[in-house]
């Protein structure tokens, strides 16, 4: 059985299935005797998302074996935009049902208390094992100020460049450079990280700002940045975004014959997010054209 009580249901309602459900459509909520946690990768496979919130942080928390749930992140905020920003959350769901309940009421022992049942889906997706990584550049800002450079770059172009000194850390479009003064580096392992990346994609994550004060981004060379928001003792939300290549550097890679690593590991393969150009097998079609075709290589 699985049972637990959110007194903060404005945290569900307005800000958590908010920060995500744009991303993802449908995802598996994992429930363990911990907490519960959310992994999913955008449907171009270029972003992924991991949330976690620990037991400690409900009010009531039971949780008798680990479950996955399945659920339509879409459907899921219809749901608890039923909710009243001040009522308690409670959400439920018996063992061998294909249902989860979402309860909602201003106090735990009133009789009158709404019931909202949601049908369970079924998502066949593999976890995906994030590797530890000692990150190049780990910047801290607040969350506001990001949103904010996210919002007016995206004016400018699709693309930005987040650069990171030890002077500090510059995001930059075309006609248009921000040096966020609040910005503090809090490790630093190289002269110099600059990384680009889609616009389109850091927006989205900016939705999480409601969660917390302070953003969190790690960077590292040719590596996804993780953009990170941490929900007071509670948890985190954290995406994973691929660099993004332009195509004068996309042409130049070809004609050098180099790989663009930005990866995920997957078990114990690791699989690339950017494009890769190791081999063109192609068939020539007579007098007419060809079918070309482009391998990325397996690593072991």
């Amino acid at each position: 059985m699985l049972e637990l009580r959110l007194l903060q249901g404005s945290l569900l309602k307005k800000k958590l299935i908010d920060a995500i459900k744009d991303l993802v459509n449908d995802a598996n909520f994992e429930f363990s005797a911990t907490g519960f946690s959310l992994q999913a990768m955008d449907s171009s496979h270029v972003a992924l998302v991991a949330l976690f919130l620990g037991s400690e942080g409900f009010e009531h928390y039971r949780c008798d074996h680990d479950i996955s749930m399945g659920m339509n992140l879409h459907n899921l905020s219809r749901v608890l935009k039923c909710a009243e920003n001040d009522e308690i959350v409670t959400i439920k769901a018996d063992d061998g049902s294909d249902t989860v309940s979402f309860m909602f009421d201003e106090n735990p022992t009133q009789d009158e208390i709404e019931n909202y049942p949601m049908k369970r889906i079924d998502i066949d997706i593999e976890r995906l094992a994030i590797p530890e990584v000692e990150y190049h550049a780990i910047v801290r800002m607040p969350s506001a100020e990001f949103s904010r450079i996210c919002r007016d770059h995206r004016s400018f172009g699709d693309t930005v460049m987040i650069s990171v000194t030890k002077e500090g850390v510059k995001f930059s479009t075309r006609g248009n450079i921000c040096n966020p003064e609040d910005a503090k580096i809090i490790e630093m392992k190289e002269p110099v990280v600059s990384l680009s990346f889609d616009l389109r994609y850091l927006n989205s994550f900016t939705k999480a700002s409601p969660l917390s004060d302070t953003v969190t981004l790690s960077l590292s060379s040719e590596l996804p940045v993780a953009v990170e928001y941490k929900i007071a003792q509670m948890g985190y939300v954290r995406y994973y975004l691929a660099p993004k290549i332009e195509a004068e550097e996309e042409e130049f890679l070809i004609k050098r014959n180099q790989n663009v690593t930005a990866s995920f590991v997957h078990g114990t393969q690791i699989y690339k997010i950017a494009l890769l150009f190791p081999v063109v097998v192609e068939y020539k079609i007579a007098e007419m054209g060809y079918v070309r075709y482009y391998l990325a290589p397996k690593i072991d």
